[in-house]
């Protein structure tokens, strides 16, 4: 098939992107003490000189004490750390690219297998990661307010440093996504509730702190997913009804792009139709959609990081679904941290020279 559709342009507010093609977020762990070094500006310059149209961050925390369980994931806050991602979009702007910062905070987690540990207790809405498991604090009101502003902060600067956009991570089972879910919100105040839209009032009020923060014109994604790592086969939103409940006020609070978390790209969200989540997320919302989840490879990401390897794979169905208008641009994550160049060689039909990904590119910065 013909690839056209992944190298037109797209425009939105501040983003004006030669390409489909969106490096997305993957942790990295190589920001010693939360600050990026040149080692990491020179990783996502090789990707902007390699023709990726977007490149979103790996997680970089916000300001909040236990934002973090990893001693070497950047933060997003303080004069060194903001320093060093001066330093990362100087590098991409150079390399013809752009650049988001994805800002994060991972509420409850587990207790890094480092040992290393935050200074205060991990919090979270109901001091819960997955069911059963206990391994922080309940959010004060305080803390609520305070961690709200704290995204507020590190969107603001994400502007002022120069970057092309802001990403607020509400994925995989981290804070945001942990007031979604049932699972790990128990709160019975108004940050809590029995529904999936009565939940999502945190991640509202982040996004208008953001929209707040950097005014109307600078772009604001934020990244969702069903699934969570404790239970792959989750689904926050069951239906099509449910899904335009709970992102619909997301959209009108200031998200311009919903960034859709699949392990596969190519799984229908709900039966009766073969959209994905991007497609459906579109479909209810009318805003501009990212589909990711193992494109351009066999294997799935969470795969990966038990070592599975994955081989080059066919982009026929991605292109047939964009074609189509299912969403508007490509997350495409293992293939491009294993070669800077993939997006180079894909738009130049250089598909024998497509590299696989194995659990080695994880552990340096190619």
């Amino acid at each position: 098939m013909s690839n056209e559709s992944l190298f037109k342009p797209f425009s939105l507010k501040s983003l004006n992107i030669k390409n489909r093609i969106v490096m997305a977020p993957m942790t990295r762990s190589f920001s010693p003490g939360g600050v990026p070094t040149p080692e990491v500006a020179a990783y996502y310059r090789r990707r902007a000189e390699g023709e990726v149209g977007l490149i979103l961050s790996e997680g970089t925390v916000i300001d909040r004490p236990a934002s973090s369980n990893d001693g070497s994931v950047p933060h997003f806050y303080g004069d060194a750390a903001l320093k060093g991602w001066k330093q990362v979009i100087d590098g991409v702007h150079a390399g013809g690219g752009l650049m988001g910062p994805q800002i994060w905070h991972m509420g409850i987690m587990d207790n890094h297998p480092s040992g290393w540990l935050p200074p205060t207790t991990f919090e979270g809405p109901s001091g819960l990661n997955r069911p059963g498991f206990n391994n922080g604090n309940t959010m004060t009101d305080a803390d609520i307010a305070d961690t709200i502003a704290a995204f507020g902060r590190a969107a603001a600067d994400a502007k002022r440093l120069g970057f092309d956009c802001v990403e607020i991570h509400g994925a995989h089972g981290y804070l945001i996504d942990q007031f979604f879910w049932e699972g790990t919100n128990e709160r019975t105040d108004s940050f809590g509730g029995k529904t999936l839209a009565e939940r999502s009032r945190f991640a509202i009020e982040v996004i208008k702190e953001v929209r707040r923060a950097v005014g109307e014109d600078f772009a604001v994604i934020i990244r969702l997913s069903q699934f969570k790592p404790s239970a792959y086969t989750n689904k926050l939103a069951a239906t099509p009804e449910e899904m335009e409940q709970w992102l619909t006020p997301m959209a009108d609070a200031g998200v311009d792009i919903f960034h859709c978390s699949q392990r596969r790209f190519w799984e229908p969200e709900f039966e009766g139709s073969d959209l994905n989540f991007a497609g459906w997320a579109k479909k209810v919302t009318g805003k501009a959609t990212i589909t990711v989840g193992s494109v351009g490879l066999t294997g799935e990401f969470l795969a990966a990081f038990a070592g599975e390897s994955s081989a080059p794979s066919s982009l026929d169905e991605l292109l047939r679904r964009m074609d189509r208008g299912d969403f508007d641009l490509v997350g495409v994550g293992r293939a491009i941290l294993a070669d800077p160049n993939w997006t180079e060689k894909v738009k130049n039909h250089r598909t024998a020279d497509l590299k696989g990904f194995s659990k080695e590119a994880l552990g340096q910065l190619l």
